[in-house]
């Protein structure tokens, strides 16, 4: 069976990747992927550069600064992009032999068609703002835009099989061993 971890940025995916990591779970990270293969593969570069100019890349390295103000600009450019580089996410993910698929975008992305079961990871907004602001230095304005341009979380949560509250308080692993039951028992009924 394949598990989709999801949840909008500053959720805490990767928090919740780690603790399955120390169950021995290993968690395909699909933000990760993406910056590899945008770096690695010629294919990606070449088509990201015929459609974001050539300021995409610097000196061999992808110009982040470039790519994140085409992404902000508009919701085509957002959509353009997409469709270059999730293609080829999901083709190494599926290369990859793993079971488990992080997103932030999970739904948006289609990633959900390559898993059986979804689960969310949420937090308040405010934990996720402030997570976001300390991990990427910058303003909340800033946070709040890239918070905005992902489904509201309300909504993916409506979508997925299963929650993980990642809101400092509730107990991560207490919830995902009572997950990791819960999938154990749905696997066998598959």
């Amino acid at each position: 069976m394949k598990i989709g971890l999801a949840g909008g940025i500053g959720s805490g995916k990767s928090f919740v990747a780690q603790r399955l990591a120390l169950r021995g779970i290993e968690v395909y990270d699909c933000d990760a992927a993406a910056k590899r293969l945008m770096r690695t593969s010629a294919e990606l570069r070449r088509r990201l550069t015929a459609l974001i100019g050539p300021n995409t890349y610097d000196g061999g390295k992808l110009n982040k600064g470039a790519v994140s103000r085409f992404l902000l600009a508009s919701d085509d450019n957002q959509r353009a992009v997409n469709a270059i580089v999730h293609p080829a996410v999901f083709d190494d993910f599926i290369a990859s032999g793993r079971q488990w698929m992080e997103s932030a975008i999970m739904f948006e992305s289609g990633a959900n068609r390559y898993v059986d079961r979804v689960v969310a990871v949420t937090a308040p907004l405010e934990v996720r703002l402030e997570r976001i602001m300390h991990r990427d230095a910058i303003s909340r304005p800033q946070a709040l835009q890239w918070v905005q341009r992902q489904w509201p979380q309300e909504h993916v949560r409506q979508m997925a099989h299963y929650e993980i509250v990642n809101d400092g308080q509730a107990d991560i692993d207490q919830q995902l061993d009572a997950l990791l039951e819960e999938l154990s028992i749905n696997y066998q009924t598959l």
